[in-house]
């Protein structure tokens, strides 16, 4: 499995002229009720990965999971009149995009039960088409287009590392956001955004197994939501999210978070994504004997923490003696293989008593422990497989990656500091309430965790006949 890299990066801008200070989304959780499946995970990992790089609250839905862990989609409004469109929140990516009328290979459909819509320019009474020759369009691309004319469209191009890519031309329209007025009051309110139209889809993204009409990054990069919105100066460049893997949805809040406290680590500088310097790793209460310079990387500098990612990676000077550390005390334990990578196996006691907890330590004396239940998963009775996979296994780009994503994250209030260049976490019930401060009046609000899945009438497909033949096809592995 090859760890893709990203090609091309673009931009949108958002002007939200009426919003003060707490907006809200609906989000749903993307693999929300569907067939456990280890194909399913290194999948959408491989397609996640391949997309790295005041207040508002985004209101999660699904289950944390382990077996159903993947990227989150909310629900929001474009165009007058407004019309509700599901995109997929990307904490990697920097741009707004939807699918678009007349577009080449967008999905018709998606087996997540959502109903998929296409922004349609023309139908929309407040909609213009960006030209080259804009603001816009000149800064973000450093500069005058080469052979503009005052009626020529700007494009963008997204390719990704899976192969799939998005393409077509800028629009600004009105976004309709849900603003928090009060404790878990919210009303709606309008802005002028621009944002991608797609003309033409490939590979991933034309597939209806996991359709979305688009994807809203969450980067930190000025082009991204959270630094737009910061840049008008209706919010903080700050946000945290809490994945509650018990009773599913959890809290998605951008601004000052105030309660509960958090402890934070330095990001790595000017890196494209969310770094951070891991210090060592301790399992078992005994440190692993590491090189002193494993942390770091000359491509990828530090340590990448994702919550769009379900798995872990880690490269093999790492992964090989923290997975003989996990099963140390499990000596007698007969591991399978499954699909080349999967760690494998079966138990019947209770995993905490029986494994270790596993400690990173990063800068600044911030650890994060992770529990047995929490980086081993079940996918049948007393059947286990370790959710940490060797990226050293990958290819020659990501071999020495180091990656936390939701199988460490969840369960855990993660803020994410972009105005002190800090990250943290601390372990938290994500199916309670933090308080947030409302940047334009100085207001306190509670903003409340919740589900979309739940308050809504969306019906996912629990099961395909491929999954049930990957399904049996792992559990045959075990009887081997």
């Amino acid at each position: 499995m090859e760890i893709p890299r990203f090609a091309v990066v673009s931009f949108f801008l958002v002007f939200l002229s009426s919003v003060d200070c707490n907006l809200v989304f609906k989000v749903q959780h993307k693999f929300k009720g569907r067939e456990r499946s280890l194909q399913a995970f290194k999948a959408h990992d491989i397609h996640r990965r391949g997309r790295f790089l005041s207040a508002i609250d985004l209101q999660l839905g699904g289950n944390g999971h382990p077996s159903e862990s993947g990227l989150y989609f909310a629900k929001i409004g474009l165009g007058t009149p407004v019309q509700d469109y599901y995109v997929q929140v990307d904490t990697g990516s920097d741009i707004l995009w939807v699918n678009c009328a007349g577009c080449t290979n967008c999905p018709k459909k998606s087996d997540l039960g959502i109903e998929l819509s296409l922004y349609s320019p023309s139908s929309s009474s407040t909609s213009n088409r960006v030209t080259c020759n804009q603001d816009f369009c000149t800064s973000t691309y450093d500069g005058p287009i080469p052979g503009c004319t005052p009626d020529l469209l700007c494009e963008y191009r997204v390719a990704y590392g899976d192969g799939s890519s998005t393409a077509g031309y800028f629009v600004r329209d009105h976004v309709v956001l849900d603003r928090v007025t009060g404790n878990f009051q919210t009303t709606s309110t309008n802005g002028s955004i621009v944002f991608g139209c797609g003309a033409q889809q490939s590979g991933q993204l034309g597939a209806t197994s996991a359709a979305l009409d688009g994807i809203l990054g969450f980067g930190q990069a000025n082009s991204s939501m959270i630094s737009q919105l910061a840049s008008s100066g209706k919010v903080k460049r700050v946000f945290a999210h809490c994945l509650d893997n018990i009773n599913g949805g959890g809290i998605f809040a951008i601004g000052e978070v105030l309660q509960p406290k958090v402890r934070t680590t330095p990001l790595v500088p000017q890196q494209a994504h969310y770094n951070v310097f891991m210090k060592a790793i301790e399992v078992d209460n005994e440190v692993l004997n590491l090189p002193t310079d494993v942390f770091d990387t000359d491509l990828r500098k530090g340590t990448i923490i994702d919550s769009g990612t379900t798995l872990a990676y880690f490269p093999d000077v790492i992964y090989e003696p923290l997975i003989s550390k996990i099963f140390a005390r499990q000596s007698t334990l007969k591991l399978h293989t499954v699909e080349e990578q999967f760690t494998c196996f079966e138990y019947d006691g209770n995993v905490d008593d029986g494994f270790p907890t596993v400690t990173f330590h990063f800068e600044d004396s911030l650890s994060l422990t992770v529990y047995p239940h929490e980086y081993l998963f079940d996918i049948d009775s007393n059947k286990w497989c370790v959710g940490w996979q060797n990226s050293g296994a990958q290819s020659r780009d990501g071999k020495d990656m180091i990656l936390l994503g939701d199988l460490v994250l969840q369960n855990r209030l993660v803020l994410y500091d972009l105005e002190n260049q800090t990250i943290g976490w601390t372990e938290y019930n994500c199916s309670s309430s933090i308080k947030v401060r409302d940047e334009h009046s100085g207001a306190i609000y509670t903003v409340g965790s919740h589900d979309l899945s739940s308050a809504s009438s969306l019906r996912v497909e629990r099961i395909s006949i491929l999954s049930l033949i990957l399904l049996l096809t792992i559990l045959h592995s075990f009887r081997n």
